[in-house]
């Protein structure tokens, strides 16, 4: 039967409410005069629904304006119940309240056709119970909280634009968006789910009110939204078709384990490693994440996973991004099990070949339990006799060849991955029905917030902050991010403070030389070391609780935040310096200021509104989405996200 022209005299509208969503298609239809009767003396059913009679004048604005309000979303083509779409004289709708789709054509300020599209359909409760979630997530997403004037919003109709405060019109507050070429929008409150706060990297472009590009921008994120889903959905369901044997419940190794960490288990960092227990003692392989702040445990987390593997006599293996962060895990690993019957060993380009062959033998005979190396670990030549656990720590970190062998590991083998970067609630919202994700927010016991001065350069700043670190027993980290010049920077140093012992750091340093100058620093053999963002890779040492910054404007603002990370790793009470030539521009102002702003542990969450969140997002979900997010702001992208992953789950 052709739909196309089947033609209808009167169409009741249902607005987006759980109300509505509860009832049946067939109670609309039985109940139709009660409901047109109770609009004209009950507001909640004149202010969602609408009814539209071919005989009638209607204003078409008025119209667009009521299914707005109503919680229809619009798109560029309609496909879904709860959308429409508008052009020239036609508006396209399909009613949460019927199984197809609606077409209006006006003549100006006449309905002139109303006309049933060949857009249906097949299971009405499947329709409504996406449409439920659909209303949930929009509430989850939607994120309003602390917004103020000059903050930039998203409505999910009309993009993006600047929101300018609460106005009372008429006796209803309204929020008052500024949009391009000085249109207005006002949104009622009570619609705050059409609304989500502008998350990007970098300041977005203003919509312009009634242009069709928002809708394609849309549509276009939506495709791309599909297309990620559908490759997270897919190795999923490969982990869920591949099984092995459930890992051991062996208490007395992990009690023993448990007892050389020398402080206490935050909450966060007891349930993470509940969580991993857990996903390891079910027969399905484990892919979780766990994202914290810098310092925050997640290496401990990650070391009583592998000794758990271990004592299921599977061999484990931790990947680094850098040989000398690998060096610094296996040295801490090698002391923590010293008393247990657990073989650590090392691989990375730092040993010599000899080193290398002895330790790939060793591992392919089975004789090594635990393996801490650098992407070595993923050479052909290297075969595990019995690989069980694969932990990667930063795994943004590593090039695109290497992410694709961990999308084929992630099928078989149990993957644990480690993210320093904060992962924004949104995005966890997004994807916690597919990804696991443990979040460790809380600081360890005894930790104390970080001092931060931003200063002007000044030599006799420098001066007195390392002499009264040293005069307390403690060390310092100068960073200097120009290797070309670092030589004179240590020279600088030493003529201010010639007593103090020094030592340089920096990438282009050969691998032999500085692991020896980390080992010295390590050991407390160097007082002042003058480095590079090298530091950033997650070194971990106490007794370093003061950061001098020589220029801080040519940091990025997540940058500097991950490097401040690196000192106050102790209850011991930290510094940190951050100078800046005498001219400063209005943005290095800016982002240094949120740092200062932004001392209490845990911050990460508060400073990455813009900056770090938006990292975090391009870490889990891939570089490529980030121009994506940027387009319609991560929390409306997460939105997107969410529902495709539901809608896909479903068919």
């Amino acid at each position: 039967m052709d739909l196309s022209r089947y033609n209808t005299e009167k169409v009741l509208i249902a607005g987006i409410t759980p109300y509505f969503l509860e009832k049946g298609n067939f109670w609309f239809e039985e109940n139709l005069d009660k409901i047109l009767k109770t609009r004209k003396t009950q507001a909640f059913f004149e202010d969602n629904t609408l009814y539209l009679d071919k005989n009638r004048k209607e204003n078409m604005s008025e119209i667009l304006r009521k299914l707005d309000e109503m919680g229809y979303e619009k798109v560029m083509e309609v496909s879904e119940p709860g959308e429409f779409s508008q052009r020239g004289g036609i508006i396209d709708v399909f009613p949460i309240n019927l199984s197809y789709a609606i077409r209006f054509e006006f003549l100006g300020n006449k309905i002139e056709n109303i006309e049933r599209l060949p857009i249906e359909i097949k299971d009405e409760k499947s329709a409504k119970d996406f449409l439920k979630k659909k209303l949930k997530s929009q509430k989850v997403f939607s994120d309003l909280k602390g917004i103020k004037p000059g903050d930039y919003l998203v409505h999910l109709d009309h993009g993006i634009g600047m929101y300018k405060g609460q106005e009372i019109i008429g006796g209803n507050k309204y929020y008052q968006i500024q949009y391009a070429a000085d249109d207005k929008l006002y949104v009622p409150l009570g619609l705050e789910r059409k609304l989500s706060r502008y998350i990007g990297f970098v300041d977005p472009k203003i919509s312009r009110l009634g242009s069709s590009l928002w809708q394609r921008t849309k549509k276009k994120i939506k495709e791309e939204a599909e297309k990620l889903a559908k490759e997270l959905l897919e190795i999923y369901a490969r982990r869920k078709i591949s099984d092995r044997a459930p890992y051991l419940t062996d208490e007395e190794i992990q009690k023993e384990l448990t007892g050389t960490f020398k402080y206490l288990e935050t909450p966060d960092q007891s349930q993470a490693i509940e969580d991993i227990k857990k996903d390891m003692e079910t027969p399905e392989p484990m892919d979780r994440i766990v994202c914290g702040d810098v310092g925050f445990g997640k290496t401990e987390v990650a070391l009583r996973a592998m000794i758990k593997a271990a004592a299921s006599g599977k061999q484990t293996a931790l990947l680094c991004p850098t040989t000398i962060l690998a060096n610094q895990h296996f040295q801490n690993f090698k002391e923590r099990l010293k008393n247990l019957p657990v073989k650590v060993a090392m691989l990375s380009r730092f040993q010599t070949k000899k080193e290398q062959l002895k330790t790939i033998g060793e591992l392919k005979a089975g004789a090594i339990d635990v393996l801490i190396g650098t992407h070595r670990i993923l050479s052909k030549d290297v075969e595990f006799k019995d690989l069980g656990l694969l932990v990667i720590d930063d795994e943004q970190k590593f090039g695109v060849k290497q992410k694709e062998k961990f999308k084929k590991i992630r099928t078989s083998l149990d993957v644990l991955s480690l993210s320093a970067t904060p992962i924004p609630r949104t995005l966890y919202m997004a994807l916690s029905s597919l990804k696991k994700i443990s979040l460790i927010q809380t600081p360890p016991e005894g930790r104390l917030p970080i001092k931060t001065f931003v200063l002007p350069f000044k030599p006799e700043v420098i001066k007195e902050s390392i002499k009264d670190e040293i005069k307390r027993g403690g060390q310092v980290y100068f960073l200097y991010n120009r290797v070309e010049t670092i030589e004179k920077a240590k020279n600088f140093l030493q003529k201010l403070l010639p007593k103090a012992t020094y030592g340089i750091a920096h990438g282009r340093l050969k691998e032999k030389e500085l692991i020896k100058v980390m080992t010295d620093f390590q050991n407390k053999k160097i007082d002042v070391l003058v480095a590079t963002t090298i530091i950033e890779s997650g070194l971990d040492m106490p007794n370093v609780n003061t950061l001098i910054v020589a220029d801080a404007t040519r940091l990025g603002l997540s940058q500097a935040y991950q490097i401040r990370g690196r000192i106050g790793r102790s209850d011991t009470q930290a510094f940190s310096y951050f100078l800046y030539p005498k001219r400063l521009s209005i943005l290095a102002k800016k982002r240094l200021n949120a740092l200062k702003e932004s001392e209490e542990l845990g911050s990460g969450y508060k400073i990455a509104l813009k900056d770090l969140e938006i990292r975090g997002a391009g870490n889990i979900l891939g570089k490529e989405q980030s121009g994506n997010i940027n387009q319609v702001g991560l929390n409306l992208y997460c939105q997107i996200l969410s529902e495709t992953i539901e809608k896909l789950k479903k068919s």
